[in-house]
């Protein structure tokens, strides 16, 4: 059994290395006229690192599924800790989109550490187990921007960067010493390019990995529409908020961090089905407070509490339930499922800013309702066609009894 103190570094150490992934964006603007990048350029900053970060879940990601996970992710925070310096160095915007691409394709860290927690777990404790690292990436997602922001604001952006390194660095030591040297699971003996068909293979086999994916990417649209436009309106009349005033609303967004916790134990229980389906209907109805955003605050606040407990709520169950279906292949299963997870937060914030500028945060929010009334009917329609996984491990790319 995973201890309270490994479970929390599992945790901080999730959140320290998905920030690396959003600490940009607050930051873009500086960076831009510090290395005289074109618009169009600086946009591509977060472009490139996200792109990086869904090569790495493919390519990356699955490896701790056939090598020594203790020592894959200690490499991994250590080649992270090159880029952040790149970053941090970059004399010029070329250096500085290599290293920002770069981090992203490392900072997948967080899945190989996602799934070495899980495989460390007894099956009756893993919900709770995964719930309580996901906190930690759910932090560190939402306090990224706040944190960069105001480091930002006292000693500049590459600052950002080189206190990451740091942290980085430190954490690969802390974790090389702790860490056990084998996961709950032997290493899988496949080749490189068996592990990456496998993990194609594992889709096209497993219902529930499927079902659970299209899950992932209809709620993560709905919390990157959200997120990736919220910004526009509280700059705007009648608040006029600063950035930092902004950057703040992710200190309410951590509660979401809470429904992970919560949501892990009710998986433990074996209700997963209701957990998802009570999950999917809060978020659909977050978007009624989010729509009075213009004239309230307090809405805000609210439809921000609602949506990311929700949003949380269904990733752990999903993390939970496919993992369970072959503990031996779970750095595939996650990498593959999470880049399901990139497609609808890549979609929902291209959608969102679109969608705003030509009609205005109420469409912003029936997009962001759609999305959720999406996955709510895919539960219904589904939840008595798929039963949860076994617990016992079985061989990787085979199919449980349906």
């Amino acid at each position: 059994m995973l201890s309270r103190g490994v479970v929390v570094l599992f945790a901080v150490a999730c959140g320290t290395a998905v920030a690396n992934v959003y600490f940009a964006q607050p930051l873009l603007v500086t960076m831009g006229h510090d290395l005289a990048m074109s618009p169009a350029l600086v946009g591509s900053v977060v472009t490139l690192t996200h792109v990086g970060y869904g090569l790495g879940l493919f390519l990356l990601v699955p490896l701790g599924d056939v090598t020594d996970r203790k020592r894959l992710v200690v490499a991994q925070l250590l080649l992270l800790v090159a880029a952040l310096t790149v970053v941090a160095a970059a004399p010029t915007a070329a250096t500085l989109l290599v290293g920002m691409a770069a981090t992203g394709l490392l900072a997948v860290v967080t899945q190989t550490l996602v799934a070495f927690a899980a495989s460390l777990a007894p099956a009756a404790a893993r919900g709770r187990v995964v719930g309580a690292v996901t906190s930690g990436v759910v932090t560190g997602i939402l306090l990224a921007r706040t944190v960069s922001g105001l480091v930002a604001d006292l000693a500049g952006w590459r600052s950002v960067y080189l206190l990451s390194a740091s942290l980085t660095a430190l954490l690969a030591l802390v974790l090389h010493r702790v860490l056990p040297r084998h996961g709950g699971t032997p290493p899988t003996p496949l080749r490189y390019g068996q592990l990456l068909r496998s993990t194609i293979t594992l889709f096209a086999r497993e219902r529930l990995l499927r079902l659970r994916a299209l899950f992932a990417l209809l709620v993560f649209a709905a919390f990157s529409t959200l997120w990736s436009s919220v910004a526009l309106p509280l700059s705007e009349a009648p608040y006029f908020l600063s950035h930092s005033a902004i950057g703040a609303l992710g200190l309410i967004g951590v509660a979401g961090a809470l429904a992970a916790s919560v949501a892990g134990r009710l998986n433990d229980r074996g209700l997963s089905g209701r957990t998802t389906g009570v999950a999917l209907a809060l978020l659909t109805a977050s978007w009624v407070p989010l729509a009075f955003t213009r004239s309230s605050l307090w809405a805000l606040c609210v439809g921000v509490v609602l949506l990311d407990l929700a949003v949380q709520a269904v990733h752990v169950t999903n993390q939970t339930l496919i993992h369970a279906l072959h503990p031996d292949a779970g750095s595939r299963l996650i990498g593959g499922y999470m880049v399901f997870y990139s497609v609808g937060s890549a979609t929902g914030a291209l959608a969102a800013t679109s969608l705003y500028t030509v009609a205005g945060w109420g469409a912003v929010c029936a997009l962001g309702a759609a999305f959720s009334c999406l996955g709510l009917l895919l539960w219904a329609f589904t939840r008595r066609g798929v039963p949860a996984p076994a617990t016992g491990t079985a061989p990787p790319g085979t199919a449980h009894g349906r």
